[in-house]
């Protein structure tokens, strides 16, 4: 007896919530365009994190037209980071749709097939800040080990640093250049497009300060994430990150100011996790770096921090590109993804598959 559409959609959901993977062609995909997955990827870095986020986030995957029909074929791969707010989904219709845009330059022969990884880091307070914390859980090593070892042995990934590309807007823009500093043994192109958080914040704004404040259980932060825009969800999303405290439930987390008062050793934590104080311990590291890319819209308010984090790499000897564009912080995300960043990946990653003892299970 043949599969009906409800059969269908019911062992997808199995498949999905199980964790295991499920390929299908993207909305409006055409014959030889690529597949996209939704998957979970359990994260060993993850566990255990004070907030009780899920240690299984959701990933979507973007497999190139040529996945299904060349089985010998390995391919490089993109990881790539949403912003402060977003899910996996930004990728796939909120601010870009990268895989019509990947298919649409790689037939027009503008692109070197790759496969896109993007992870959803959306938590109870609307985003990791992909930082390693008790609290929100260890997303440094999520991204640089838990989520390579998984797509390596799961995917015909080239499982070489040199053909591993990491990149994000925002949020993720933040967490592309800290844990590229961190980590290039593992990655070697990097793509920051308006990274936020990138100074030390030594003046706690007080107004945001006390309406975070207010906020004394996992109910009120549930409640507070559910409204639009940023609110209170920001300040505790970057407590959580920066200056999580075990002995300090509900919600196990420091504000940089109590009752009105600057708390100076929590808001030195916070000066700690901003990329623009750190850099200078992570210059040999950066340059190990094939391609490095900074962008940021003309009217974005986080230019100016984008701006001195290319002045600091120019006067390191950090060798990298900038780029001001005529846009604000969302409104050309889709386009420059097309344009910009899929053409930077398909330049720089190493397409060259090396003789590995890797082993993928598709």
């Amino acid at each position: 007896m043949g599969m009906t559409r409800s059969m269908f959609v019911a062992m997808s959901a199995a498949v999905v919530a199980a964790g295991g993977w499920l390929l299908q062609g993207h909305a409006g995909a055409a014959p030889g365009a690529g597949t996209v997955e939704h998957i979970k990827v359990h994260g060993a870095s993850l566990e255990g994190n004070l907030e009780g986020d899920s240690a299984d986030p959701e990933v979507t995957v973007y497999a190139p037209p040529s996945y299904a029909s060349e089985r010998t074929r390995r391919y490089p791969v993109l990881y790539l980071m949403h912003g402060y707010g977003g899910t996996d989904g930004t990728w796939t219709g909120r601010l870009a749709k990268l895989p019509e845009s990947a298919d649409k330059l790689a037939a027009a022969g503008g692109l070197h097939e790759m496969i896109v990884v993007m992870p959803n880091a959306y938590s109870l307070h609307k985003g990791s800040m992909y930082s390693n914390s008790v609290t929100s859980g260890d997303w440094e090593g999520y991204i640089a080990h838990d989520l390579v070892a998984y797509m390596d042995s799961h995917y015909r990934t080239i499982p070489d640093r040199l053909s591993r590309g990491l990149a994000g807007h925002s949020m993720g823009g933040y967490g592309a250049i800290r844990i590229g500093m961190k980590r290039p043994d593992v990655f070697a192109n990097l793509y920051v497009m308006s990274g936020c958080c990138l100074t030390a914040a030594l003046n706690p704004r007080a107004e945001a300060m006390a309406a975070a404040e207010q906020i004394r259980t996992r109910e009120d932060a549930q409640k507070a994430a559910q409204a639009p825009g940023f609110g209170s969800s920001v300040t505790l999303a970057e407590a959580a990150a920066w200056s999580p405290n075990p002995a300090n439930p509900p919600l196990f987390l420091d504000l940089p100011m109590k009752d009105g008062k600057v708390r100076p050793e929590i808001v030195a934590k916070w000066a700690a996790n901003a990329p623009l104080a750190m850099i200078d311990q992570y210059v040999r590291n950066l340059k190990q770096y094939k391609s490095i890319a900074i962008e940021v819209g003309t009217k974005d308010n986080l230019r100016a921090s984008n701006k001195l984090l290319d002045e600091t790499m120019t006067r390191f000897g950090i060798a990298h590109t900038y780029e001001e564009y005529d846009g604000d912080h969302t409104n050309r995300v889709a386009e420059r993804v097309e344009q910009n960043v899929l053409p930077f990946f398909s330049k720089n990653l190493s397409f060259a598959a090396a003789a590995t003892g890797s082993t993928a299970r598709r």
